[in-house]
C-alpha cells in the first residue's frame, strides 16, 4: 500500500507502475494542500483508484493558478524564445512513421510489460530495417503491424498529443532511443522520413510563443512546489524525492 499524510493512495492489489503511483501521490498533494487553504471542503471524499471528485479538480485548478501564478513574459523574452526555438512553432512539418505498440490493457503488468519492450527496442535499435517490419508483424498490439507497423505520413494532428509531442520538433531519423508512452500503451518508434514544416513570422505566432512560456514556467514552478509539499508530507510506499511526476511533464 502507499500512502500520503496517512491516505492511501493505491491499494495492495493495484498494479500501479513508478510514474502512475508517483502521479497519484502528487494529485493527493495538492488535493490536500487545497484543503488546507480552504479551497476544497475538509469532506471531500479521499480518490478510489486515482478518481478526483470534480470539486477537487476545480480546486487543484484554482491552487495552481493562485500559487503559481508568474511573471507576463516581455516582447524580447518572446523573442529570444522563438528564435531558440523555431523548430517547435514551424506548420505543417509531416513525419513518416512506423511503430510497435505494446497495449497497457487492464491487468497487465506494467513493469514487466515495459521490461519487455525495452528488450526489444535494444534489439531493433542494432538491427537493419527488415527487422523492425517482421517484429511489428509479430510483436504489435496495433491494427498497423499486420503492415509492418506504418502509419504512413503524420501531422501533429494526426497522433495523439503525448504521442506528437515525441515525434515533432525534432531531428532523429531511425529507430528512436527511448520508448514512447501514450494512452494506448507503450510504443517503440522509427522515423523513416522527415519533411520539415514552414516557420511562420513571430507576430503570427506571438501569442502561442507567450503561452508556451507561461507553460514552461508553471511546469518549473509546479516541480518547486511538488518537492516542498513532499519534503513536508510524511510519504508511505512511494518516492518523490525529485518530484518527477507525469502531472509536471
Amino acid at each position: 500500500m502507499a500512502h500520503v499524510n496517512h491516505i492511501e493512495i493505491a491499494a495492495v492489489e493495484e498494479a500501479l507502475d513508478e510514474a502512475a503511483l508517483r502521479q497519484r501521490a502528487c494529485t493527493e498533494l495538492l488535493r490536500q494542500r487545497a484543503i488546507e487553504l480552504g479551497l476544497l471542503a475538509a469532506d471531500d471524499p479521499v480518490p478510489r483508484e486515482g478518481a478526483l471528485s470534480e470539486a477537487a479538480s476545480q480546486a487543484i485548478e484554482a491552487l495552481i493558478a493562485q500559487e503559481l501564478a508568474g511573471p507576463e513574459p516581455d516582447e524580447a523574452a518572446c523573442r529570444r524564445h522563438y528564435e531558440a526555438n523555431a523548430r517547435h512553432y514551424a506548420q505543417g512539418e509531416r513525419v513518416q512513421v512506423r511503430h510497435i505498440l505494446f497495449a497497457v490493457t487492464p491487468g497487465v503488468d506494467v513493469g514487466l510489460l515495459r521490461q519487455r519492450a525495452e528488450g526489444h527496442l535494444i534489439q531493433l535499435r542494432a538491427s537493419e530495417s527488415a527487422a523492425f517490419t517482421e517484429a511489428a508483424k509479430t510483436l504489435s498490439n496495433c491494427p498497423s503491424g499486420v503492415e509492418g507497423g506504418g502509419l504512413g505520413w503524420l501531422t501533429a494532428g494526426d497522433c495523439a498529443p503525448e504521442f506528437a509531442k515525441e515525434l515533432f520538433g525534432r531531428s532523429e531519423i531511425g529507430v528512436l532511443p527511448q520508448l514512447l508512452h501514450s494512452r494506448f500503451g507503450l510504443h517503440i518508434a522509427a522515423i523513416d522520413a522527415r519533411e520539415p514544416g514552414r516557420l511562420p513570422a513571430f507576430e503570427q505566432v506571438r501569442e502561442a510563443v507567450a503561452q508556451r512560456m507561461r507553460q514552461l514556467h508553471q511546469i518549473s514552478a509546479l516541480r518547486q512546489y511538488l518537492q516542498t509539499l513532499a519534503a513536508d508530507a510524511r510519504l508511505q510506499g512511494v518516492e518523490l524525492q525529485q518530484a518527477t511526476s507525469p502531472l509536471v511533464q
